[in-house]
This record gives C-alpha cells, structure tokens and sequence, in this order.
C-alpha cells in the first residue's frame, strides 16, 4: 500500500496532518545525525490561486527568518519544495543559511525548480531521489504580456545580427519586434541571465565543492581554479536555454551526474528515503485538502500561509475573531465572524461553520476554512465555537 493510500485510510484532519509530519521531520532529522530542519515549501498547482503567491517573493522571508531563528544547531536541513521566484530572495535565503550555519544541505523530495535550483546549488550537499527533479535556472522576463526567456530573447537578437552580417540586409519580418525592444532591455536581460549564472558558479565552488580537494581518478589536489572552472560549467548548463528548451523542463539525476555535480541519492538509504517521501505525501495532503499554500516549519514550530483569507490576531481576552474570506472563483469577499465564546453575530456578517466550509453567497463555490480554525486557535488557545447569541 502507498503511502497516500495509508494516510487516506486515516481520514486525518489538518491538525493531525500537521502533527504527523511533525513526527517525520523528527525521523528525518534523527535519521540524519540530529540536524536543525527546516522546510520551506509551496503548493506547485493550488486550483484558482494567483502564480504570484505561490512563488519564492520578499513576503516570505518574514516567515522564514522567524523559523530559522527557531533554530540552535551548527548543521541544517532544509526541505525545499517550489516552483521558483525571486532570484534576489533566494540569495538572500541562501546568505541567511550559510551565515547561521556550519553546513546546509538541501532536500528535494519534489520539485525545486528555477529560483528553487539556484538555492539547492548553494548546498554543501544535495539530496534527491530519482522521482525528484530541478529545472533550468534561465532567467525570465515579462515583455507585452509575455514571458520568456532571457537567453532566447539574447540568442534571437543574435541570430538576426549574424544574418544581416550575412546577407546585408535586414528582414523586414524583424522590424516591428526591434522596434519595440530597446537597448536597455536588452541590457536588462544581459543582466538577469547573468545574475543567477554568477551566483550558482560562486556557490558551487564555495560550497558544494570546499571539501572537493583531490581528483579521484588521479589523487592530484584540486586547485580553486579548477574548482571555478567546474562550477562556471554547471551553471552554464543550467542556464542554457537551448538545451533544455523550455523553463520548465525537469532536470533529474542522470542530468545532474552528467553535468558531473554529485549528488547524494537518499533513495539508496532505505529508512531515510521512508521519512521523507512519508512527509512529502503528508504536505501534498495537507495543500490537497486545505487552503494553505505555503509551508514553513521545523520540528517543533510553523507558519502556515492561507489563501485569500485573513484573520486579526486575537487578544487573549476577545470573544470573537472577524476572518474575511476572497472567494477563488469570483473573487467577492465575505466577513466570517468566528466566535471564542457565546457572542451576537455582527451585521453583515457570516457564521463561522463547525463543519469547516464556507460557500460563498455569491456563486455558492465551496472554501475550506480548516486551517483559519486551527490559526485562530493556536494564537488565542481558546477553541473556536459554533454557539451564536
């Protein structure tokens, strides 16, 4: 039986999800010498939930900071599951990690794609298994109302230059496309290509390769500018769009071994690879089943990001929390009045359902409030109740 099936079985709610994948981590974390862990994950498909809150962006690293700072070992965990974002944030995760840290490692039960590859490059190890998979790190860039790649447009220009040198003319065809493309733009994408180029060949050389200190063929020491050479290699690859083709593209681990990265296959240590595609199934779960769609956590403590709904932090001493609640599919916003004690309900506000779901008085579209519930009680210790006066 897999493992989804056993934990459908269960019937667990979010609260024993959360409590399961707590006990995994702690599995995980034995399993690997008593490390710090932390994770840091996002829902790759939430169903009608802007791309932009799924990505790696600057509101995150709130939430991860005060989960690192949870934090007192010398060596880290991190579990990282996304579909990419924000190179800047990345670097200033990576930064954060390796400041705090003797050694990280990174985990990759998923995906970590794009901005997710360039924090995994930044690991003194990389963990993965054959079912998980890293994606090109070739930057993208908006242009009208399209997003494409930074070294296809870079290689489109150049294309069109060779064959003017060429012919000595220049196909009309192009005219309409340079004329909407300034210099600067260009520049522009110069410039992201070579950002996340620049900061996965200075990673991998400080840290995936700082105790790569002898060639295993020859027993020859390893100089740092072979180590740089190496480096600059892999990141060309990563970046190069006409390999890969699309952003998207799943780079594995045969991919990986041939770019001649090494990388550690838990799925070789039995116990170890249990632990984390046990916790992995218990976070698709939990985004399958809930409205959260993002992850922070360690073993003993957890943010929980929400889809389109908001709470105000409760005082210890109120008697009922106001939660507005944004429809996903037609976007109307509803007041749920969620009460601590036997409280009036408020005009123009709605009952905060004992069974967990709210439809949406607009076109009746069904939401689950489970994780709200267990927010508004984790901050006011007090349960919510379904007694109105």
């Amino acid at each position: 039986m897999g493992y989804y099936t056993e934990y459908l079985d269960q019937t667990l709610n979010a609260q024993q999800l959360g409590d399961e994948r707590k006990r995994q981590l702690r599995r995980i974390s034995e399993l690997r010498g008593n490390r710090d862990i932390l994770v840091y994950a996002a829902d790759l498909d939430k169903p009608n939930t802007p791309p932009a809150l799924l990505s790696i962006g600057y509101s995150d690293l709130v939430p991860f900071h005060d989960q690192l700072s949870n934090l007192k070992g010398s060596k880290l965990d991190l579990i990282l599951e996304t579909g990419g974002g924000s190179g800047e944030v990345a670097e200033d995760i990576v930064r954060s990690l390796h400041e705090k840290y003797e050694e990280v490692a990174v985990i990759v039960p998923g995906w970590a794609k794009s901005a997710g590859t360039i924090i995994a490059m930044a690991g003194d190890e990389i963990l993965i298994e054959p079912a998980s998979a890293l994606g090109p790190i070739d930057a993208q860039l908006s242009w009208q109302g399209k997003v494409f790649s930074a070294d296809a447009l870079i290689e489109g220009m150049e294309k069109i230059k060779r064959e003017v040198e060429e012919s000595g003319t220049l196909n009309r065809a192009y005219i309409p496309m340079l004329q909407a493309i300034s210099p600067g733009e260009l520049q522009s994408a110069e410039n992201a290509l070579n950002f996340a180029k620049t900061l996965v060949t200075d990673w991998l050389a400080r840290y995936k390769f700082k105790n790569w200190n002898t060639h295993s063929t020859t027993e020859i020491a390893v100089t740092e500018d072979e180590k740089n050479r190496r480096a600059s290699e892999i990141a060309t690859t990563l970046c190069d769009h006409k390999k890969w083709l699309t952003h998207g593209r799943s780079i594995k681990i045969s991919d990986l071994e041939e770019m001649r990265l090494r990388i550690t296959d838990y799925s070789q240590q039995p116990d170890l690879a249990e632990a984390i595609r046990r916790y992995h199934t218990l976070l698709q779960m939990t985004f399958d089943t809930t409205s959260i769609y993002k992850v922070f956590e360690t073993q003993d403590s957890q943010i929980l990001k929400f889809f389109a709904i908001t709470a105000v932090p409760p005082p210890q001493d109120t008697d009922a929390v106001i939660v507005e609640v944004t429809c996903p599919k037609c976007s109307a916003v509803s007041k749920l009045q969620a009460n601590l004690k036997k409280s009036p309900l408020q005009a123009g506000h709605h009952r905060f359902s004992a069974d967990n779901r709210f439809k949406c008085p607009t076109c009746e579209a069904e939401i689950d409030i489970t994780g709200v519930r267990r927010q508004i009680e984790v901050q006011s210790k007090k349960p919510v109740v379904d007694e109105y006066a």
